[in-house]
């Protein structure tokens, strides 16, 4: 979805539109489930497919500081708290917060436990609050996780991506394999969940390559995977070296006979789909982060280029025109500590959805989930494709009938052409 013009600013001081603020008649945003997100932007090496915000030490040169990250982004965890309280949506407790990037774990775990103090401190976590953090196989200890687990910490989600050395090679991965099944060891120790994430469709990566990773990831027993396709974006190194022909990208065939693969081998072995890229081995093991975005939870996202979104309360007027607020933070980390050490919201730019914008996204979203979404919260004029799709087997005919959009396998290979249909 487009932002606004460059020129809609957010407010020096963060704060968000008065239609955000619950009334009486619509409690129902102070009653909205709360997450927070953490970015930490720094990782050893830049991988080529890489084009998150991230910043390696030679990169980023003087002025941003590692070792004062946290500090600065507790003073984004004060000024949002200023900032909800003051939208009267400051005593939510947060549901779930998840540490991202880059690579988390390249702060030391008393730096990622302060942090998470700091949410506590400002909001409260809910009980049983699910708590994540990303790590490379390589930025952890036994010692490093058993404080973090200490420290609240429910999960860990390792960025294992292949088993194969010459897969990584081609990503720049500088982990070892071998390594993997020690760090879920580690963890498990120390009582936290387990997620893996894999990518596919590495350029080199043949379909038994993919099989060697994925039997790799279910020898280890954990209870959560995760299976990306490789997106190659503009401006990164990979982009390059396939423009240059020095990289062939697999193609349509490739992707889907490796994703069909993974669902058999992951539901074979009892993690079952949840979202299109998300296997769990129950409803308890599946990330309550992510599904709080594909179920248009409100989040507070900490840290440079992080996003943001508060839901505008159901009885908000005028209906036609506000359905929520998306904002974002100043990308590099030198300027984003320079605007909070002023006082000063670190915030780019922001967007306010109309309901139009919000409804698609609730479709973009919503068919992603196992359990779908709602045909009566589909647009009227697009009810009618839901017949048509289960015709073509992307939807699955029973659900259809109970009212409900869920998409089958063949559904989730070509699910950006389903939202396309089921849109206006």
């Amino acid at each position: 979805m487009p932002a606004l013009p460059e020129g809609t600013p957010v407010p020096d001081d963060g704060s968000l539109p008065g239609w955000v603020r619950p009334s009486p008649s619509a409690p129902d945003g102070a009653g909205r489930p709360f997450g927070v997100y953490v970015h930490v932007p720094f990782c050893s090496v830049r991988c080529g497919y890489c084009d998150f915000n991230t910043y390696t030490a030679s990169e980023l040169g003087g002025g941003a500081n590692q070792a004062a990250y946290a500090t600065t982004a507790l003073r984004e965890v004060d000024l949002a708290a200023r900032v909800l309280d003051g939208a009267g949506l400051g005593s939510r407790p947060v549901s779930t917060v998840f540490f991202g990037g880059g690579t988390p774990t390249m702060l030391p775990a008393a730096d990622l436990a302060r942090i998470l103090r700091g949410v506590d401190e400002a909001w409260g976590l809910a009980d049983g609050a699910e708590v994540t953090t990303e790590a490379n196989p390589d930025s952890v200890t036994p010692a490093s996780l058993r404080l973090l687990a200490d420290a609240g910490f429910t999960r860990v989600s390792f960025g294992m991506q292949s088993a194969v050395p010459h897969v990584l090679a081609t990503l720049e991965r500088t982990h070892d394999p071998r390594r993997v099944p020690d760090v879920v060891t580690w963890a498990r120790d120390a009582g936290l969940d387990v997620s893996l994430d894999l990518i596919y469709g590495t350029p080199g990566e043949s379909l038994e390559d993919w099989q060697t990773s994925l039997e790799a990831v279910l020898a280890t027993g954990v209870d959560h995977v995760s299976a990306y396709a490789l997106v190659v974006e503009p401006g990164t190194k990979m982009h390059a070296q396939v423009r240059r022909g020095e990289l062939a990208l697999p193609d349509e065939d490739d992707q889907a006979a490796k994703y069909e693969l993974a669902d058999d081998l992951l539901t074979g072995a009892g993690l079952g789909w949840y979202e299109v890229s998300n296997w769990a081995r129950g409803p308890e093991h599946a990330c309550r982060h992510n599904l709080a975005y594909w179920r248009g939870d409100d989040w507070w996202g900490i840290g440079p280029g992080a996003h943001s979104y508060v839901a505008a309360p159901s009885s908000v007027e005028p209906a036609e025109t506000h359905a929520g607020v998306r904002w974002w933070n100043v990308k590099h980390p030198r300027r984003y500590a320079a605007l909070l050490e002023s006082g000063a919201s670190p915030g780019a730019g922001r967007e306010l959805l109309t309901p139009a914008e919000a409804q698609l996204e609730r479709v973009l979203l919503g068919v992603r989930v196992r359990e779908g979404l709602e045909v009566a919260a589909l647009d009227p004029s697009r009810r009618a494709a839901v017949a048509g799709l289960v015709a073509r087997g992307l939807l699955d005919g029973v659900a259809a009938v109970r009212g409900r959009v869920v998409l089958t396998r063949r559904g989730r290979l070509l699910a950006d052409s389903v939202v396309r249909e089921l849109t206006p």
